[in-house]
């Protein structure tokens, strides 16, 4: 029982209230309270077990994922959950199911794109579950490049109808959650034509399947596109493939929020402006932000504590053995991640407030900002995923070869995290976007138009090309402004040297082709800044409890400096820095990992993740590892036969050298 006292000793030596860093790292106390609640209830129920998701066949994890979402729906209309009580169940069910992009697609869309009398009539059935929608739009050959998709839609003034067809293989939808077996609805994407003329992608309201017996409608072909990577993980999720034959819909199930086509089979725009339409895109991508820092704490939170609990090497004199954690190779891995979790999950909650700014902005006609919270969005979703994806794996590697264990919990987070890289955007598609952005800011400056929002820094871009970086003792990089200064000054000059690239291709566009990893890089550099910056200004705010606001301090430091550590060729060809003072960084980061040291532990309980949520023998609260993966592995379905199937078949043959007889 080494481990259950080890990590009880682990928390009495946190500097800081616990407590109060639960509220920070949740938003409130209320909200606290309420996912509090909420996690014991999911982890007490025993349909929403989850151990054992890793060894069912495709069929079996499918049927039980149905059951669960089934039995969650029941539960949450039994307790009377609220809103945000219902959306902490979903959460803490952790399981992917036809549900989230019910919730978080279909119905956000129709919010966004429909008129108020569309909404009136399929909100309410959605809210009841009285249809399941998914969001159709990515197809075979096309994902990124929304503008190629080729399902069409062609208004027939005869019937006023549209008339879907699928006029290509490449142009069958293919991927779309819930879409395989489970969906009614989708809100699909398709060329809108009317009178022989593309007006370009549209969303329309199609019905699938039958409401009585679940059997698609006629010229609908729909399945699943079959096993994804891992065990459990997204296999859960019935991703789709989608085919229309002729498939008439009536004419007001086109979204018609932003333009409409008329009984005459008209094509007119409405008074209401494209761009409300980003409204959307800005929330999906808030909640992806805020879902990568979910997923990092969680894998960190593992990492953490097997650190802890894991000895190896050190004993003198046979002694007890070095904790893993206090070797500083494990540190200087671990600790950074650590810091980049909390870093994500305040650039999320800042994200939220950027999504409720732009809403009531766009709301008020005021588009000024949207440009800026759009490039915004997409570089934090980019950089945010991709991290997290390669900071899982890491977690996974810090855990030595237990790491790789189903039970670890660290490949399926692993596997079921993975897609959000190319979901959404593919990230490398995502930068381009923000550099295309950051290179109109550049081109506007002389002309004195003041960026605006995360670019503002831009517009001291005088001080920030001549500034030289002022650190000249350890202590230094301990100041934000001397950080931030850092950060921007390599951000602007990273933009400002592809800007002056570009300027030598008489064609913009084969400049931006051949500069484009530069391009992706200067991104980066800027979605960096972001980070750091608002880690900064919520250290600014008033945050009570002991020792709190002096841990958040140390963990932004961490993060700050890590970035430097790592993109050091960034910081040193731009001349932000010297190399002198990249040594003392170096030198301040080792000093605040030994700083967070004693703390790391009730860092990551922090999180305050129950082990049902967690799903990992290596991170369970107590510590109590071993004895529970010994009793873990005789779980396993080999297990239960001493003798294997297929012995008398292909091993006794073998050993008795008898494979020539053998009927294999």
């Amino acid at each position: 029982m080494e481990g259950v006292d080890h990590l009880a000793h682990e928390r009495s030596k946190a500097q800081f209230d616990v407590d109060q860093m639960k509220v920070v790292w949740v938003g409130s106390r209320h909200a606290l309270q309420v996912s509090d609640r909420i996690a014991r209830l999911v982890a007490s129920d025993p349909v929403l077990r989850k151990d054992d998701r890793t060894m069912m066949t495709r069929k079996e994890l499918f049927k039980n994922t149905l059951r669960k979402a089934a039995h969650g729906w029941k539960r949450i209309n039994e307790l009377r959950l609220s809103e945000e009580e219902a959306s902490w169940f979903r959460h803490y069910v952790d399981q992917p199911a036809y549900t989230d992009l019910h919730w978080g697609m279909f119905v956000p869309f129709i919010k966004g794109s429909g008129t108020e009398e569309q909404q009136k009539k399929w909100l309410p059935l959605a809210y009841k579950m009285q249809i399941i929608g998914c969001y159709a739009q990515t197809e075979l050959g096309h994902g990124s490049n929304v503008q190629g998709l080729e399902t069409t839609a062609t208004f027939d003034p005869k019937t006023d109808e549209f008339v879907l067809n699928s006029p290509t293989l490449t142009s069958s939808k293919w991927w779309p959650g819930g879409l395989g077996k489970a969906a009614t609805h989708a809100v699909a994407f398709a060329r809108l034509i009317t009178d022989g003329k593309d007006h370009g992608v549209n969303g329309f309201i199609v019905q699938l399947r039958n409401l009585d017996d679940h059997l698609p409608l006629p010229g609908i072909t729909v399945g699943d596109i079959g096993m994804k990577f891992g065990n459990g993980a997204y296999n859960s999720m019935d991703n789709g493939v989608l085919r229309f034959d002729n498939v008439r819909i009536p004419r007001d199930q086109m979204l018609m929020r932003v333009a409409q086509v008329t009984r005459e089979g008209k094509y007119v725009q409405s008074n209401v402006p494209r761009q409300l339409l980003y409204g959307t895109m800005v929330f999906v991508r808030q909640t992806i932000v805020a879902d990568a820092s979910t997923a990092l704490s969680r894998a960190v939170c593992i990492a953490t504590r097997y650190s802890a609990v894991r000895r190896q090497f050190g004993s003198e004199n046979g002694g007890v053995e070095t904790q893993v954690i206090d070797y500083k190779t494990q540190q200087s891995r671990l600790f950074p991640l650590l810091a980049s979790a909390y870093a994500f999950r305040f650039v999320g909650e800042w994200l939220k407030w950027l999504y409720t700014d732009v809403t009531q902005k766009l709301q008020a006609n005021d588009f000024s900002t949207l440009p800026e919270a759009h490039a915004c969005t997409a570089g934090l979703k980019s950089l945010t995923t991709s991290a997290t994806a390669d900071a899982i794996e890491e977690c996974r590697k810090l855990c030595g070869g237990h790491g790789y264990l189903s039970n670890s919990g660290l490949p399926e987070l692993f596997a079921v995290y993975v897609p959000a890289c190319t979901y959404e955007g593919d990230n490398i598609v995502l930068l381009l976007q923000v550099a295309r952005f950051l290179m109109k800011t550049v081109s506007q400056l002389p002309s004195g138009k003041k960026p605006v929002g995360t670019t503002s820094y831009m517009g001291r871009a005088e001080h920030l090309i001549q500034c030289r970086c002022n650190v000249q003792k350890v202590e230094d990089w301990l100041k934000p402004s001397v950080i931030l200064e850092a950060f921007e000054a390599r951000a602007i000059r990273m933009s400002i040297a592809c800007a002056q690239d570009l300027s030598k291709f008489s064609n913009q566009e084969e400049g931006f082709a051949e500069l484009s990893s530069n391009l992706a890089e200067a991104a980066v550099a800027h979605c960096q800044l972001i980070v750091v910056s608002k880690f900064i200004e919520k250290l600014q705010q008033d945050i009570p409890g002991k020792g709190v606001k002096e841990q958040l301090q140390n963990l932004c430091n961490i993060y700050a400096l890590y970035i430097i550590h790592k993109h050091l060729g960034d910081f040193l060809s731009t001349g932000s820095i010297t190399a002198k003072q990249a040594s003392l960084a170096n030198d301040q980061l080792r000093s605040l990992y030994s700083k967070l040291r004693p703390n790391a532990i009730a860092l990551v309980d922090a999180f305050n993740y129950t082990d049902h949520y967690l799903g990992s023998v290596l991170g369970r609260y107590d510590g109590d590892v071993y004895p529970n993966l010994y009793a873990e592995a005789w779980k396993d379905p080999l297990n239960e036969s001493v003798v294997p199937d297929g012995y008398r078949e292909y091993i006794q043959p073998l050993l008795k050298n008898q494979l020539r007889n053998a009927r294999l």
